[in-house]
């Protein structure tokens, strides 16, 4: 699977409790990405069976709120991607990326 930032940004997102599950509106609100761009990365990432997704069990009416779909990392997907973030990380000079940017932190911008 080809490692671009935004992927980069969901796996980091879901590694940091690689056994909750989140929801779309959770994952836009830890990666900054808009549901444009997260949506397609949640989609490559179950077709390559590094994530399951499953529907909340609720009754929308009851709730107030439609159902939502929650995702997880499977255990192939835990490793392959600790794997592909510590490769990507051994990739950039300094831990900063090449292409300069960061957060206002001063973190690197992935």
């Amino acid at each position: 699977m080809r490692i671009t930032i935004p992927v980069a940004k969901v796996l980091a997102a879901l590694l940091a409790e690689p056994d909750a599950e989140r929801y779309g509106l959770d994952l836009m609100r830890m990666t900054g990405l808009p549901s444009g761009t997260l949506y397609p990365v949640l989609h490559r990432l179950r077709a390559a069976g590094w994530l399951t997704a499953d529907w909340e069990a609720i009754d929308p009416v009851e709730a107030g709120r439609p159902a939502r779909r929650y995702y997880r990392l499977t255990a192939e997907g835990v490793a392959e991607a600790r794997t592909a973030l510590a490769d990507l990380r051994a990739a950039i000079p300094d831990g900063r990326p090449s292409w300069g940017g960061t957060t206002p932190s001063g973190a690197p911008a992935w």
